[in-house]
């Protein structure tokens, strides 16, 4: 037998697929579209709320029998903001210049929907060990978007990966640069993420029809 039940797996794998919380839900939209330039923003932003989500869950999930109902908003706030501003100390501490790169986005993970929408649709209501899972499968979910976003935004618009140019020199035209390859400057401004967004909620319809709103 498995660490965990079928129910609990499927707490991970359903929003990695067809219940994700960006192109599902349409929850935490905002940082999909603004931090995901570069792939390692996209990357360190996943664990970020990877971290706030998990333990975030987890702590109200503890705490749900002594939340007065009426200050229960309040204390989740309270609660993702000291995981936020743990996760913004370390940032400062030891990636400082990625910390400005993700600026006030770290900051407004306090506010992200997906985060109190777990809180208050989940943690209040189940254990701390589904709880726990829950917050980690929908910021795996999350993640999976912002990693595969940053990555086509970052390859076709600076012709690089963490940084590392894996198309070759846009200068010396080595690579693919050599048979007039061109970098895609589009790629890089927020209206191609929401495009990049789109086109992968297209996809998954695509793939299963259920998810298809009727009109």
């Amino acid at each position: 037998m498995g660490l965990l039940s079928k129910k609990d797996l499927k707490l991970i794998t359903d929003p990695l697929a067809d219940n994700n919380p960006i192109t599902i839900q349409v929850l935490g939209i905002c940082s999909a579209l603004a931090i995901t330039a570069e792939l390692k923003a996209s990357i360190v932003m996943s664990v970020a709320v990877l971290f706030v989500m998990g333990l975030g869950n987890l702590t109200i999930s503890l705490m749900r029998n002594i939340i007065p109902s009426k200050i229960r908003i309040i204390a989740q706030l309270i609660v993702v903001a000291t995981l936020v501003i743990i996760v913004d100390l370390v940032l400062k501490a030891f990636a400082y210049e990625l910390s400005k790169t993700l600026s006030v986005f770290v900051g407004l993970i306090i506010t992200n929907c997906i985060i109190m929408g777990r809180f208050e649709a989940f943690a209040l209501a189940n254990g701390p060990l589904r709880s726990f899972i829950d917050g980690i499968g929908n910021a795996l979910g999350y993640a999976l978007i912002l990693i595969i976003v940053g990555f086509f935004r970052e390859l076709l618009g600076s012709g690089s990966l963490l940084g590392f140019k894996v198309l070759g020199d846009s200068i010396e035209k080595t690579g693919v640069y050599a048979y007039g390859y061109e970098n895609n400057g589009f790629m890089l401004l927020a209206p191609m993420a929401l495009i990049t967004v789109g086109i992968i909620i297209w996809v998954q319809r695509s793939r299963n029809e259920a998810l298809i709103e009727d009109n």
